[in-house]
């Protein structure tokens, strides 16, 4: 089915108030005529939309950092599947959010405690908040999480060895989820790129759920962290489900779709303020 989108001829006569709704509407445009048509040229874009081509690239390069769009010459397509939107795009993404799970996850890990924490930036925020702990015993793939606590001399960091990639700064796979299974750890923190429908736990790389998994299974208490940007997001690679953690942590009421789900399941939910 063919969707045409139309604006009144004369855009700038239109009230303030409607103006909002219609600004507020470009960015769901802007997906449609893309998934339509695989690609969209920023000069037929700001002539669709009646606005300067400065204009309708601040909204694509947003689109963009979100992982909902790819740059392409002269224009924006379809992002590639089964690859996560790039580390310092991440961690501006949904940041307070982030920040108020890290706030609660870190109320729940004493002084004296060992923890294994996994790599993505809800973890490096986390990091950050358990920063002043003393006698903190820290296991994990991440140099983001290493250079988050690596300045309190009360905490020990365990570092995964192998080959880094770069993109991310973390080590996974084989060589990580070997480094996790040479411990035993109060805690295991790990993010997920996505939940799928069935609450089967998902991520770009086969890499990352081994080493999440080794986390999940060398920990006393597994802990989940993911906003609700999560629930439903399209990542390839499955592994786990949420019956394997004990406790998770988000940052607002679980969507409808997947209330009936996560009654169903065993961890308890906090959807932190």
């Amino acid at each position: 089915m063919k969707i045409f989108l139309s604006y009144p001829p004369d855009i700038h006569s239109i009230p303030n108030e409607s103006m909002s709704r219609i600004v507020d509407q470009r960015p769901s445009q802007i997906l449609t005529m893309v998934r339509e048509r695989e690609f969209a040229s920023i000069e037929h874009l700001a002539a669709h939309f009646d606005v300067t081509q400065q204009t309708i690239r601040r909204i694509v390069n947003r689109l963009c950092d979100e992982g909902r769009l790819r740059r392409l010459h002269g224009g924006v397509g379809l992002p590639v599947l089964g690859q996560n939107i790039a580390y310092q795009n991440r961690q501006a993404l949904n940041l307070a959010a982030k920040q108020r799970i890290a706030r609660a996850v870190s109320e729940i890990i004493p002084d004296g405690a060992s923890v294994m924490i996994g790599l993505g930036t809800t973890l490096e925020c986390i990091a950050l908040a358990l920063s002043d702990r003393l006698d903190l015993r820290v296991i994990t793939n991440s140099l983001n999480v290493a250079s988050a606590l690596a300045r309190n001399p009360g905490v020990e960091i365990n570092i995964a060895g192998g080959t880094l990639r770069a993109r991310d700064r973390d080590i996974i796979g084989d060589s990580a989820a070997a480094f996790f299974s040479r411990f035993k750890a109060d805690f295991g923190v790990f993010g997920v790129g996505g939940i799928d429908e069935d609450g089967g736990l998902l991520d770009f790389h086969q890499g990352e759920v081994e080493a999440r998994q080794a986390i999940v299974e060398n920990c006393r208490t597994a802990v989940l962290v993911a906003d609700v940007s999560k629930f439903g997001r399209n990542a390839t690679v499955r592994g786990g489900h949420l019956d394997d953690c004990d406790l998770f942590y988000t940052d607002a009421p679980v969507p409808m779709a997947f209330r009936a789900l996560t009654e169903r399941v065993p961890a308890k939910i906090h959807a932190v303020d």
